[in-house]
């Protein structure tokens, strides 16, 4: 209207911004990850015969073809995920199945980089399947006590099989085999996960104050705790160290984030430390690996010659910061665990300083992609769930990483996407895939809000 010459508007509204799906982006990153694989397997073909591998075409388009029908499926289910999340799956697990094969050259009767490929084909179907299938995360949460049924039983069932390399987390039937560890812990992940959302106010609230803890009641701490204590308590029987010390990092680090309380670091800490010191004393086997990890050259001192740890020691200093060169490395000197528990050995000679940064820059990358979205959902099971997932890979990564260059005593574990095993590349990739649903569930509801 006008008044006397002035003409006065009314403020419009400012108009809402719309997230953008980003599923571009994450096309133009997965072909830089398909390639940089595919120039890796090329560099090693060179560095070793002097011509690029025959088979580089075919596993280049392999590679390429499960990269996009992943896509395809996030762009169609999930088009407000995190547009990071695949293409870090893809560059990882294309980097492993380059390492394997480079160390495969070293032992020709013994090729693991086929079925390794299998392996992580059976894992992205998966990942396709987890993504269309799982229209809400939230459903998860009414199968929280099958999901521990089922994980309690994955890790029973390797008792009744033999021993591998002094533990007992393998299933071997006609050559096939399987680790039920690896897909326990996730259903362990969606328990805590569900069980914590549901009482979280009496986990924090309730019971009583011993200093600066507040000590939940009974019969609110007790199911979790029982459970807790049974799975790692079969671990132990088994000898399965690594995944022990996975779940009961997991345990605290989603107590800590159900209940706000920061005490509970302070008492994981210091339970875990004493659970250690009486592990190593007392278990011959466990007692072996703390005096490796004391005294790594102690085999040399005594005429018998490196152990592991010492070789991947060794193999790390002579990476150096840029590396000998895919192909030009020694690592196969650590022996029968060179594909699997020492895979970062490879990479840190071959790649170097440099490269082997850049891994754990990835790795860290996944991790802080998983808590973002676990930040930003509003619903306390997605929350948790996120980041419980993200936690597996961060404590995976640390306790392998920290074992294999000689910062904590070493456990057997599978590096995340990089190591010989089919159970831990299929898991990874349902991580991934569960990361995924979360994260768009967590930017969908700021879209929703915004169209309403």
């Amino acid at each position: 209207m006008t008044n006397a010459g002035t003409t006065v508007t009314a403020d419009l509204p400012t108009p809402a911004v719309r997230l953008p799906r980003r599923r571009g982006i994450e096309l133009t990153l997965i072909v830089v990850a398909v390639l940089l694989s595919v120039y890796g397997y090329c560099a090693v073909g060179l560095a070793k015969n002097g011509t690029v591998p025959p088979g580089a075409a075919g596993y280049g388009a392999g590679l390429g073809v499960l990269a996009l029908v992943a896509h395809i499926a996030v762009r169609l289910r999930a088009p407000y995920a995190d547009p990071l999340l695949l293409p870090i799956g893809v560059l990882l697990n294309g980097l492993g199945l380059v390492l394997i094969y480079r160390l495969d050259l070293e032992t020709p009767g013994d090729r693991a980089a086929p079925t390794q490929l299998v392996w992580s084909t059976l894992g992205v179907t998966l990942f396709i399947v987890v993504v269309l299938a799982l229209r809400d995360h939230r459903v998860l949460q009414r199968y929280a006590y099958v999901c521990v049924a089922a994980a309690l039983a994955l890790l029973t069932l390797p008792v009744f099989f033999p021993a591998v390399n002094g533990a007992r987390i393998w299933i071997r039937i006609a050559g096939f085999s399987i680790q039920p560890g690896e897909f326990a812990k996730v259903l362990l992940a969606v328990f805590f996960a569900a069980y914590l959302a549901a009482n979280r106010n009496a986990l924090a609230y309730a019971g009583r104050r011993v200093w600066r803890l507040q000590l939940p009641t009974g019969r609110v701490l007790g199911p979790i705790v029982a459970i807790w204590l049974l799975s790692v308590g079969v671990l132990v029987l088994e000898r399965d160290l690594g995944t022990s010390l996975l779940f009961f990092g997991l345990f605290v680090t989603l107590l800590y984030v159900a209940t706000g309380r920061t005490g509970w670091i302070a008492v994981g800490l210091l339970l875990a430390a004493l659970g250690a010191v009486a592990v190593g004393r007392f278990e011959p086997h466990v007692h072996s690996r703390v005096q490796d990890w004391l005294h790594p050259f102690a085999s040399i001192d005594a005429g018998h010659g490196p152990n592991q740890l010492a070789q991947s020691l060794f193999a790390f200093a002579a990476g150096g910061m840029l590396g000998t060169g895919l192909g030009l490395g020694h690592s196969i000197l650590i022996g029968f665990a060179a594909k699997s528990d020492f895979i970062l050995a490879t990479a840190g000679e071959e790649l170097g300083l440099a490269a082997l940064s850049a891994i754990f820059i990835l790795y860290g990358l996944l991790v802080e992609r998983g808590y973002r979205a676990g930040l930003a959902l509003r619903d306390p099971f997605g929350r948790l769930l996120a980041v419980g997932l993200a936690s597996i890979v961060a404590l995976q990564v640390f306790v392998i990483a920290g074992g294999v260059t000689g910062l904590i005593p070493l456990t057997g574990m599978a590096m995340p996407f990089l190591a010989q095993g089919g159970s831990s590349v299929v898991t990874n990739w349902a991580i991934v895939a569960l990361l995924i649903r979360l994260s768009d569930s967590s930017r969908r509801q700021y879209d929703i809000e915004v169209a309403a």
